[in-house]
């Protein structure tokens, strides 16, 4: 998950979770997950580079899904030539009241790891524009380009 399969981070953070007293369910659902590994094993990220689309960022989160802390869980990712570079899926740190409030906290999540990554390419000799980050919560993406948010 953490280096080739971004496509299972979800499925492996949360069956993580129960990793201390898994269920017979949580079992089976671990086994699922291994089959998919198996059945997909032929699968790869693929780099298009004449996509010419530039390194575009995606985040999300879900609101309040674990049952046990109330924390949701924000996901993000990057691509570059219309394959993924960059990825992370965690619990947040903090329970959200809203989910409005998830969605912002996966935003500023994400920009901070696009102002790392905007770094590292500008270190490399490669300075890029403004990298967009899209979102799909309308509350979340007026309070971030809020300037008096900042």
């Amino acid at each position: 998950m953490l280096g080739t399969c971004p496509d299972i981070a979800y499925a492996v953070t949360k069956m993580s979770q129960f990793a201390a007293n898994p269920s017979h369910e949580h079992l089976d659902k671990v086994l699922y997950i291994c089959r998919y590994l198996a059945d997909t094993a032929d699968y790869a990220l693929v780099y298009d580079s004449p996509s010419n689309k530039g390194l575009i960022a995606y985040t999300d989160s879900d609101w309040a899904q674990d049952l046990i802390k109330r924390r949701s869980v924000t996901g993000y990712f990057f691509r570059l030539a219309n394959g993924i570079i960059s990825w992370q899926l965690r619990s947040q740190k903090t329970v959200a009241l809203s989910s409005t409030e998830a969605k912002y906290m996966a935003l500023s999540d994400c920009s901070h790891q696009a102002v790392w990554m905007k770094t590292v390419f500008s270190e490399l000799g490669m300075p890029l524009g403004t990298i967009p980050i899209c979102s799909d919560n309308q509350g979340s993406i007026f309070i971030s380009s809020n300037p008096v948010q900042e």
